[in-house]
């Protein structure tokens, strides 16, 4: 169940005012608070995390961070995705508060507390304000779709669902076959 703490709009110093490790984001002027991912959720993004990780350590283009951390949009958004990609060359940047500006690759992946934010208005900004891919991953439905930020905004580059491969527009050599990611637990 999400929680929303109504007040007029909040910005990102009332969000930076909350005690570290709050549950909330910041979406739209507006606090939201969710509970804590599923063990499920924490596999998939633990299995993405890792790729990407040992992708990037290797190559040092950029870094991955993932959740809890906090990506600062402007003054009415600062979420806390659940990947985050910042690479050399990208707008983002790494600072003491976290993540200032669009990161080059946003993942979020969707479970039922948050799912209508990732679908709808987190993507909104993440396009508005420049994220140049985002990655919708849907652990119920074993789906991962891949959006490129165009002239145009965001427009479907990669989508696969039961089994296959997604790839990156931004890292060309970062692809995933979904089998590696939605593991059978026993």
């Amino acid at each position: 169940m999400k929680v929303v703490l109504k007040k007029k709009k909040y910005t990102t110093q009332d969000y930076e005012k909350l005690p570290e490790g709050s549950p909330y984001q910041l979406i739209e002027g507006e606090l939201i608070m969710s509970p804590a991912p599923s063990p499920e959720h924490q596999r998939v993004s633990i299995r993405l995390s890792s790729k990407l990780f040992n992708l990037l350590s290797k190559s040092k283009k950029g870094e991955v961070l993932y959740a809890p951390v906090d990506v600062y949009l402007n003054e009415e958004n600062a979420y806390q995705p659940d990947i985050v990609v910042v690479l050399k060359d990208g707008k983002a940047k790494l600072t003491e508060r976290g993540v200032e500006g669009p990161p080059d690759m946003v993942i979020e992946i969707l479970s039922p507390s948050t799912a209508y934010y990732d679908l709808t208005e987190k993507k909104e900004v993440y396009e508005r304000v420049g994220v140049k891919e985002y990655w919708i991953v849907d652990p119920k439905r074993k789906a991962i779709e891949v959006y490129k930020n165009t002239e145009k905004g965001f427009e479907l580059y990669s989508k696969v669902k039961g089994s296959g491969k997604v790839k990156s527009s931004v890292i060309p050599e970062f692809e995933v076959e979904l089998k590696e990611i939605f593991l059978e637990v026993d």
